[in-house]
């Protein structure tokens, strides 16, 4: 079909022949050492007098980069995507921890444990209680962002059973917790259930593609509702068009060619903004991992983690404004890394099994993917710092209505800054009095005095000194953050 990134239909705005186009001028131009000169200078932040920008790049112009493969290029490029992290996220690192509500599913997806013809997991649904003492659990490690998920059925995990999560975790105060913000990764649904989540007061929907290869996709989900290319790759249009404003996609690597998966992304993020104004909010980066009963091995499609490196920095120099996702499914070195190419946000403490926080030790029986990285949320939150990073908890954009195109608005024109960089710093107060440890603590303090000076408007820098001070004095707790 032609390629059309206004329309609606998936195999128009996702085009095979687009992408298998755009992978040929990139591998004809991948040597072309003036081209990847002209594309790096085009995606170099510049100083206006609205503030920073970044022209971005099209997803011809991001292949040719992916594809080049001269080592002075590709040393510019990874040095232009720290460039460009810094200029827009500064060194700030968002936290936040996934909950699994249920690993009831109907779909037969053949890289995932969840397939419902896996007979050997040990299937479970959180009750309403069994939610609040897990969300306690993660309340008590700090964490105040959640991204729920669940597996696709019907019947165990219909709509109304995720909108009772998610007012159950809003309602829980505990000590001084509380869970300010939850993303949803749930399965594509209607634009009426979209509405339904909207006005449970969600953050992001995020939805993974896993592959854009559509022959691929519709052999790894053999059955299920999932098995619907095009009902799943328009989810995030009914999604936008039911209200919400900020959506995230994904692809798995590891399931089909990373340079297909790669354009395809970038496609996806040039439809978004195309029809509804505004990119994805966040991409996120996932490799496939071992499972209960997948091994990865099976997949012929792995990257090594010198070319995941590379997709990180090519993908923030193409969506300057994304914010870019990172799991425990890699390992400390690998995400580590990360941050300097791209990655903005990071999970902490993750327990990917249903129940899992919960448990003292670590539960096996019902994990979606083995975690690399399984340090505690206090060592991760001490490692970030001692690398010079913000571990930030701050939700306030969400909760103060700068979402979607409001929030890319102030992302572009740098103003964005004077709001995150000093919440940043509160919510790592709160979290430094409310539950490091005293190591962490030192560290921390040590920090946020030098980085407060940072804040770049002087009305804004005062603010932050006042309630940083007032938080280590009096433990004030307002939950505005």
């Amino acid at each position: 079909m032609a390629y059309n990134p206004k329309s609606l239909k998936a195999e128009e705005f996702i085009s095979n022949e687009e992408i298998l186009a755009t992978l040929e001028y990139a591998e004809q131009n991948k040597h072309n050492r003036e081209l990847v000169e002209e594309i790096l200078e085009k995606a170099r932040p510049k100083k206006t007098e609205e503030g920073t920008i970044c022209a971005g790049l099209s997803h011809r112009e991001a292949a040719v980069l992916l594809l080049c493969d001269l080592p002075d290029m590709n040393e510019k490029l990874f040095k232009l995507a720290e460039e460009i992290k810094l200029a827009f996220y500064g060194n700030r690192i968002v936290m936040f921890a996934p909950l699994y509500l249920s690993n009831y599913c109907v779909n037969g997806c053949v890289y995932c444990p969840y397939h419902y013809q896996n007979k050997n997991i040990c299937r479970k649904k959180l009750t309403q209680e069994e939610v609040r003492q897990e969300v306690i659990a993660l309340q008590d490690m700090g964490h105040k962002r959640l991204a729920i998920e669940a597996g696709e059925d019907p019947v165990n995990n219909p709509i109304e059973y995720i909108l009772e999560c998610i007012d159950t975790i809003y309602s829980i105060k505990h000590k001084n917790g509380a869970i300010r913000r939850v993303n949803v990764n749930i399965a594509a649904t209607t634009v009426e259930n979209y509405r339904k989540l909207k006005d449970a007061g969600i953050g992001t929907y995020i939805l993974f593609q896993e592959t854009y290869h559509k022959e691929s996709y519709e052999k790894l989900h053999p059955t299920g509702p999932k098995h619907n290319y095009a009902y799943h790759t328009e989810a995030m249009d009914r999604a936008m068009e039911g209200g919400i404003d900020d959506v995230g996609l994904g692809v798995l690597f590891g399931l089909e060619l990373y340079k297909y998966e790669f354009v395809g992304l970038m496609m996806h993020a040039e439809h978004l903004e195309a029809v509804h104004g505004v990119g994805p909010h966040t991409i996120s980066v996932p490799r496939i991992k071992k499972a209960d009963d997948i091994d990865p091995t099976a997949f012929d499609n792995s990257i090594s983690d010198e070319m995941f490196e590379k997709i990180i920095a090519c993908i923030r120099i193409a969506v300057p404004y994304t914010g870019m996702i990172i799991s425990t499914r890699e390992s400390e070195e690998v995400r580590g890394r990360a941050l300097n190419m791209g990655i903005s946000q990071i999970s902490g403490a993750s327990r990917t099994s249903v129940g899992g926080y919960t448990e003292e030790e670590r539960p096996h029986d019902s994990e979606q993917f083995d975690v690399s990285d399984q340090r505690t949320l206090d060592e991760v939150v001490r490692w970030l710092m001692d690398m010079g990073h913000i571990p930030s908890f701050c939700t306030a954009c969400y909760r103060e209505g700068r979402t979607g195109d409001r929030f890319m608005a102030l992302c572009k024109n740098g103003q964005i800054q004077n709001c995150c960089h000093p919440n940043a710093l509160m919510t790592l107060t709160e979290y430094l009095v409310d539950y490091a440890s005293e190591e962490t603590k030192k560290i921390g303090f040590e920090l946020i005095e030098k980085e407060l000076q940072k804040v770049p408007n002087p009305k804004a820098r005062a603010i932050a000194i006042q309630n940083v001070e007032d938080i280590k004095a009096s433990n004030r707790r307002d939950f505005r953050f």
